[in-house]
């Protein structure tokens, strides 16, 4: 049971990277927008970068990590296969 609940939470396509980077831009741009009201001038315009420079930095983490398994997933395809062949 808990097995299928913590599949949902698990990034399986590009897409779904993607849609969850979307989220990651929204909320950042809306706490970099408060950061802005909370502090005028240089500080809420650096604090703005900072919160979506984090974004583009967790994006690239994802979509790095996607491409990282996917390579793994072949790797172990192509090991199962060579020990059938040789067998």
């Amino acid at each position: 049971m808990f097995r299928k609940i913590g599949r949902l939470f698990v990034i399986k396509t590009r897409f779904e990277a993607f849609l969850i980077i979307y989220a990651l831009a929204l909320g950042a741009t809306a706490r970099g927008a408060s950061y802005l009201e909370q502090y005028p001038g240089w500080g809420g315009k650096l604090l703005f970068l900072a919160t979506t420079g984090a974004v583009f930095m967790a994006g690239a983490k994802i979509l790095d990590c996607l491409k990282h398994e996917k390579a793994a997933r072949v790797a172990l395809i192509r090991r199962t296969q060579r020990r059938e062949d040789v067998a």
